[in-house]
């Protein structure tokens, strides 16, 4: 019941960071143009 104390407030850190992760990344930009990136590998590279 001890590790309760523990693990609760650890998870709880854990998933706050998760989160605020998230809000960085979509506040940044991170999640603005998802076809781009996959299709601009088939083009030929310019000489």
């Amino acid at each position: 019941m001890n590790v309760l104390y523990m693990l609760l407030p650890l998870a709880l850190l854990l998933a706050t960071a998760a989160v605020l992760t998230f809000v960085w990344a979509v506040r940044r930009g991170q999640f603005d143009d998802l076809e781009t990136p996959a299709i601009r590998m088939l083009f030929d590279d310019e000489e």
